[in-house]
């Protein structure tokens, strides 16, 4: 049977990626991706394989159940790489609602239209819901999160996406779908819409404008290139074992106001600034609610039964993200432009 795959999506950051690596490494798949083209969504990240014959278009959004299930008919959709979702936690301490929506209630829609269409024979199929290392709440100086610890989400954004995992195993238990979760570590790369810290502050450099920085600056991600992740997504779809989770994480842990310097001093070094020019743009601003002290991922699990671990260091994939924003500034002056404006004024201009 032909697979024809649905990821969600797939015009945002991290689907766009994956979208990119699936129709260029399987031209036997249909890839079809759907993406309502939200602010985040963006067809301007696919440009260079929007002619594939093998990729298709569907601007659908998960909330119209009627549109998932004419789509599934109308394209013999087999499997799911489910990436839609809103994704930033600021944004869902103004706006909870529109998480619970989107990533609640458009994953739910999902698996129904799934479970509908593939009830002849669920083993011939895949749902593959990917998540992020926020569902575990906030970690100590120590430790690590593993696939089996215990959730504790902390915030609007945390908690639906919390919400939608539990619906996915769910649906395997009640029904015996066939389904598969990854949770990742912080992404970082081309194509990231600047809202993001990194993009964000990479934007920012360019324009000598603030660095806001909330807090102490302590706080502690594990950063994961998206490349990486696209191939650790690949790796799973294909080779993951059912009802299994699997951490993605880039064994790569920064302190916030670390990883603002370097990327400072990244950034002086190839605009030719002065050393230290750009830290001195450097601004701690109020912190927001809820804020996790740290999150850091213990990936051994898919490094152990798959083979997958992260092909590049932290200083690399940062480096070859702030040459792609340089070579890029039509698409960041794009996505930076009417209401990215509004929105941006309203989180800092008063902290």
């Amino acid at each position: 049977m032909k697979k024809n795959i649905l990821i969600t999506g797939g015009a945002g950051f991290i689907g766009s990626h994956v979208v990119r690596l699936f129709v260029q490494k399987y031209p036997e798949y249909g890839i079809y991706n759907l993406d309502a083209l939200t602010y985040a969504g963006n067809l301007e990240n696919l440009k260079d394989i929007d002619q594939s014959p093998n990729y298709h278009f569907l601007k659908i959004n998960i909330l119209d159940a009627d549109a998932l299930d004419a789509a599934f008919d109308a394209h013999g959709i087999t499997d799911v790489v489910h990436l839609a979702a809103e994704s930033h936690v600021d944004r869902s301490i103004v706006s909870p609602l529109d998480f619970v929506y989107t990533n609640v209630i458009g994953t739910v829609n999902l698996l129904n239209t799934a479970r509908k269409k593939w009830a002849a024979d669920y083993s011939k199929h895949r749902f593959y819901h990917i998540s992020t290392d926020e569902v575990y709440g906030s970690l100590g100086a120590e430790g690590f999160f593993l696939e089996t610890t215990a959730y504790d989400p902390n915030s609007p954004y945390s908690a639906s996406k919390a919400a939608s995992d539990h619906f996915v195993r769910a649906y395997r238990e009640t029904y015996h779908m066939q389904t598969v979760v990854s949770n990742c570590s912080n992404n970082y790369g081309p194509y990231h819409f600047p809202e993001k810290l990194i993009p964000l502050f990479i934007n920012n450099i360019i324009e000598e404008k603030p660095l806001p920085v909330y807090g102490d600056g302590l706080y502690t991600r594990d950063w994961l290139f998206v490349k990486d992740h696209a191939l650790a997504i690949d790796l799973i779809f294909h080779q993951g074992v059912d009802g299994e989770t699997y951490n993605i994480g880039g064994f790569n842990e920064w302190k916030n106001i670390d990883l603002v310097k370097l990327l400072c001093a990244q950034m002086d070094e190839k605009l030719g600034r002065a050393k230290g020019y750009s830290e001195k743009l450097i601004t701690y601003v109020k912190d927001r609610p809820g804020h996790d002290r740290r999150y850091a991922i213990d990936a051994t699990k898919i490094n152990k039964e798959l083979g997958w671990k992260p092909t590049v260091t932290f200083e690399q994939g940062l480096s070859e993200t702030i040459d792609w924003y340089l070579s890029n500034k039509e698409w960041l002056q794009n996505v930076t432009s009417g209401a990215y404006q509004n929105y941006y004024n309203g989180m800092y201009e008063n902290r």
